[in-house]
């Protein structure tokens, strides 16, 4: 068996986008669609990996440089088409070797399976592997012509006759190449086209006529699900999103409105697991058997323990570690603070760089006032204790076990355990102020709208 080497185009500049960023380093499911498709490379069992980038992408060659695989990076300084472009990354597979996979990196959706169709045909007899598909309407697609089982060309649109436009099977993109292939193929291609370019396509021609085999893997046409524009980005999110909620129910996940839930590329989700309406799951989000995450809860780098209960309205923040059966209620924040077994925050409060012990309730309106303006603190509550409604908690603090903190309270020192905290202002009762002040009150709006 061959081993595989692949190449990533990316050198498309995907003016369409209209945005400072380049094309490749926008997301799908939170993740950059170049590091997707270097994703399946990697799933797949890549030996190496290349990619061809464009002249003065600081942005893309930095996020090369900075990524955990080894990658070779390559500049394709002139835009002549994707020939031209492999070319620029001819030292990458001059020694004929391996066999090579081009892929590119607008198309995030590419699956490791789709990859190893390509590497069983090179495996067999083919030299030559093109991803094909029968999109609905193949307007704007390079049309695979086949005869005798064998693909004999690939016509770009622009080139090709009324009778090969109407073909209905179409080129996705990816090409597999027997070792020694592409080199030889890549030395012959012209740019005697409408488009004066050096087309990757064209190597099948010249296989065919050379006769090389030359096979068509045809797959689902979400793999081939390109993106040079805003609408398309947002049509590969939405292929990719059912993706990812097709596989969290068949892992085992409750979805009760799966067309409203978002996800991330790393969402985990154990079985058991029960999602109501309109949540969203940014990075690092890990939630453990039987939890309920209810609607309109926002979560982000959170992991969720065994039978929490979330929501509705909950918004997790990154650092949140929720043990089991814990209860997050509906508009409660928490960021970078660990909730141990059982403890509930229920209603209406804010737990900011914390540490809740098991068996705590946090009343309704309570805030860990963990920032000074110029640094953070922390707050730390011991088991079993009840912190009351409407309570501030000015950190840095620590709250002995079985401690009852009483409604209302600003508690600026240290609570000792079993003790009873009390941090309120004195109430004073003026008799016959209030109706008054409300005179007083009355008149001076009175008078300032007859003014007008």
């Amino acid at each position: 068996m061959s081993n595989v080497d692949i190449i990533v185009l990316a050198a498309g500049e995907g003016t369409r986008m209209k945005s400072a960023t380049p094309k490749v380093l926008h997301s799908v499911g939170g993740l950059p669609m170049l590091e997707h498709v270097l994703r399946s490379a990697k799933a797949f069992g890549a030996v190496r990996t290349a990619v061809v980038i464009g002249p003065n992408v600081p942005a893309v060659e930095g996020f090369l440089k900075e990524h955990p695989a080894p990658i070779d990076i390559f500049v394709q300084t002139e835009r002549l088409g994707t020939g031209h472009a492999t070319m620029s990354a001819a030292k990458f597979f001059e020694d004929d070797k391996n066999a090579n996979i081009v892929l590119f990196g607008d198309t995030p959706l590419i699956r490791p399976q789709t990859l190893d169709q390509i590497k069983s045909l090179l495996d067999g007899d083919a030299d030559l592997v093109v991803q094909g598909f029968e999109p609905d309407s193949p307007t704007g697609y390079g049309r695979l012509l086949v005869k005798g089982g064998q693909l004999t060309a690939i016509r770009e649109e622009k080139d090709a006759t009324d009778t090969e436009r109407k073909i209905g099977l179409c080129n996705a993109g990816a090409m597999g190449f027997a070792p020694g292939i592409l080199n030889k193929l890549l030395k012959l291609l012209t740019n005697e086209n409408a488009q004066s370019e050096y087309y990757l396509t064209d190597c099948v021609e010249l296989a065919h006529a050379q006769g090389l085999s030359v096979q068509v893997v045809k797959g689902d046409a979400a793999d081939a699900a390109g993106i040079n524009s805003r609408g398309q980005l947002a049509a590969v999110e939405a292929i990719f999103q059912q993706r990812m909620r097709q596989q969290a129910m068949a892992n085992g996940v409750t979805l009760l409105a799966p067309e409203t839930v978002h996800f991330c590329y790393d969402t985990e989700l154990e079985a058991d697991v029960t999602i109501e309406p309109n949540v969203v799951f940014g990075p690092k989000v890990i939630v453990r058997s039987g939890a309920i995450i209810k609607a309109f809860s926002h979560l982000e780098g959170a992991v969720i323990g065994e039978g929490a209960l979330i929501g509705p309205f909950a918004r997790l923040r990154p650092g949140t570690e929720l043990g089991e059966k814990t209860k997050v209620g509906n508009f409660v924040e928490i960021k970078g603070a660990t909730i141990e077994k059982g403890s509930k925050i229920n209603h209406l409060s804010y737990i900011g760089d914390a540490h809740i012990a098991p068996g705590v309730n946090v009343g309704a309106g309570t805030v860990t006032c963990n920032y000074d303006g110029f640094g953070k603190h922390r707050t730390t509550i011991g088991a079993d204790s009840f912190i009351g409604s409407g309570s501030l908690l000015v950190a840095p603090l620590e709250i002995g076990s079985n401690a009852y903190v009483a409604t209302g309270s600003v508690i600026t020192e240290n609570v000792p355990s079993d003790a009873l905290a009390f941090g309120r202002a004195r109430q004073t009762n003026k008799d016959g102020r209030g109706a008054k002040l409300k005179a007083e009150l009355r008149a001076a709006k009175e008078k300032a709208s007859k003014a007008k």
